[in-house]
């Protein structure tokens, strides 16, 4: 078996009174990032100008001409993509005026600057999408395993697992880096391009932030489950 590195063992009672707080925590996250959301995309911008044409001035101002930028249908879609270069735009921040859909839009643009720049954590992100999707997609496979053959994780099986959330935490501690410095870079060029006045930079704010904290709860849940599962291994 694995030998952890000297963690305090974590009793389940303890653990799903830390779960609960997660789960809450998690919860307050998508309802805060959906109501900062919901009332910026009412509120809509002097200058006029759509998602789609805020990103591509602030790619353009970065000197950066061969990221294609798409539409796709959903809510909150958005993303960009580094091996095909392509920055994604769901339809409400394409089209979208609103300071929440600028602000979505120039965080993008912020990846594919990283991207152009040669950010590090963003190097590091992309390194570890390959294993990361692997384990996402093997580990309920792990989990519904164990509890119908094993009746619990043990031995080889909770290596994997150890492994698997290893990962996980990994990749979302990189996340925090990439996506916090990506909506810096959105509000500092929505403003110094003029595409928002500044008075109008709290509705992005607010949006970007809470975004964020989504984030945050992701790296908080995966690294309870990884610590959880370490200190398992010490008992075991």
């Amino acid at each position: 078996m694995i030998t952890p590195v000297a963690f305090v063992f974590i009793p389940p009672g303890l653990f799903w009174i830390l779960f609960i707080l997660v789960f809450i925590f998690a919860l307050y996250a998508q309802m805060r990032v959906s109501h900062a959301y919901s009332t910026n995309a009412c509120i809509p911008s002097r200058g006029g100008i759509t998602g789609r044409e805020a990103a591509q001035a602030v790619m353009n101002q970065a000197g950066i001409f061969d990221v294609e930028i798409e539409e796709t249908a959903g809510h909150l879609t958005d993303h960009y993509d580094p091996l095909h270069k392509r920055l994604v735009l769901s339809s409400e921040n394409y089209r979208g005026t609103s300071l929440a859909a600028l602000g979505v839009a120039a965080h993008e643009a912020g990846h594919a600057i990283q991207h152009k720049v040669g950010y590090k954590m963003l190097d590091v992100r992309m390194a570890l999408v390959p294993a990361t999707q692997f384990v996402s997609g093997i580990l309920p496979f792990i989990i519904l395993g164990s509890w119908f053959f094993v009746r619990g994780l043990t031995g080889i099986v909770l290596d994997a697992a150890v492994i698997c959330y290893a990962v996980l935490t990994l990749f979302q501690l990189v996340t925090l880096p990439v996506e916090f410095d990506a909506s810096r870079r959105a509000k500092v060029k929505l403003v110094e391009l003029g595409i928002l006045d500044r008075d109008e930079m709290p509705g992005v704010n607010q949006t970007l932030d809470a975004a964020a904290l989504t984030y945050l709860a992701a790296f908080i849940s995966a690294l309870l489950n990884l610590l959880y599962l370490l200190s398992q291994e010490r008992r075991n």
